[in-house]
């Protein structure tokens, strides 16, 4: 027995009963890091949502201008000059994928909303004779753009709330 009645000191007791250390290695971070994940895939989620949502019904606009005919739905037979073709894009027939040198044709109701879609070109098409890329903001805007584009006789354009993904496309009928 030691002197004093006591027990032996040991240098990895604690004083006053206090709680051990805890072992080393384990700092408690697993839960944290699965929380930042869980987080990290919800604004994921919702940043995809976000861009993906509305893609399918875009507010593209247009309107000939006075000395311009509007774009007709229904193409013409009596049209008789053969057009060479323009390959079709390669994701889509959508005119945001349009390039210059590619047709377009109006599958919208005639009167109504035009519906532009890439395709071969031949009569009655639209030959897109400039793609401006950039924000616009309606009629005016590219009509005023187009302007400077000799030989067009229509324009078109697309406004989305994101201006990176506007465009205004400077057309000639065939």
């Amino acid at each position: 027995m030691p002197p004093y009645g006591g027990q032996p000191y040991r240098p990895d007791d604690r004083p006053y009963g206090g709680d051990p250390e805890p072992p080393p290695g384990r700092s408690g971070r697993g839960p944290l890091l699965a929380v930042l994940v869980v987080l990290l895939l919800l604004v994921a989620g919702g940043g995809a949502y976000w861009f993906f949502s509305g893609r399918d019904d875009p507010a593209p606009v247009a309107a000939p201008t006075a000395s311009a005919p509007a774009v007709d739905a229904a193409p013409s037979v009596d049209a008789a000059e053969p057009a060479p073709s323009a390959a079709a894009p390669e994701s889509s027939a959508d005119p945001r994928f349009a390039k210059v040198g590619q047709c377009v044709r109006n599958d919208g109701a005639a009167g109504g909303k035009p519906k532009l879609l890439i395709s071969e070109c031949a009569p009655k098409s639209y030959q897109v004779l400039s793609r401006i890329d950039g924000a616009t903001s309606g009629e005016r805007d590219a009509e005023a753009k187009c302007a400077k584009v000799e030989g067009y006789t229509n324009w078109y354009f697309f406004d989305s709330e994101l201006d990176t993904l506007d465009f205004v496309l400077c057309l000639k009928q065939r």
